[in-house]
Order: C-alpha cells, then sequence, then structure tokens
C-alpha cells in the first residue's frame, strides 16, 4: 500500500465507514509510521495476527 492509501483507510477507519483494517506484515512499519504521528493515536488498537500481519481498530475511549 501507498501512503495516501493508508491515509484514506485511516479516515475511513476513524469516520466509522469500516470497522477494522488488515495490514500486512510488509505494510506495518509504513503503516505504524503514520498512524503514531497522529493526535489520536491511543485510539488505535493493532492485533497481531499469525504470519506477523495486524488487524487495528478504532476505540472511542483512547487505550491507556
Amino acid at each position: 500500500m501507498e501512503q495516501n492509501e493508508f491515509l484514506q483507510v485511516i479516515d475511513q477507519l476513524v469516520n466509522g465507514e469500516i470497522l477494522e483494517i488488515h495490514i500486512k506484515k510488509d505494510d506495518f512499519l509504513a503503516f505504524r509510521q503514520i498512524i503514531v504521528n497522529r493526535d489520536d493515536f491511543k485510539h488505535f488498537r493493532g492485533i497481531a495476527k499469525h504470519g506477523g500481519d495486524v488487524t487495528y481498530t478504532y476505540l472511542e475511549e483512547a487505550r491507556s
């Protein structure tokens, strides 16, 4: 995925248009770099899957 594609799916996730984002192992570092720089970073929850893929959801309340 390209950075603009990441930004588009992040906006869809935050707006509730989609419930989760599946990030492949090869895209993880690029995706993570984008979300850690966001003000709402603590609202993202990543769940690691077998093989190194990660599924992200967006939480209404920030995690601690």
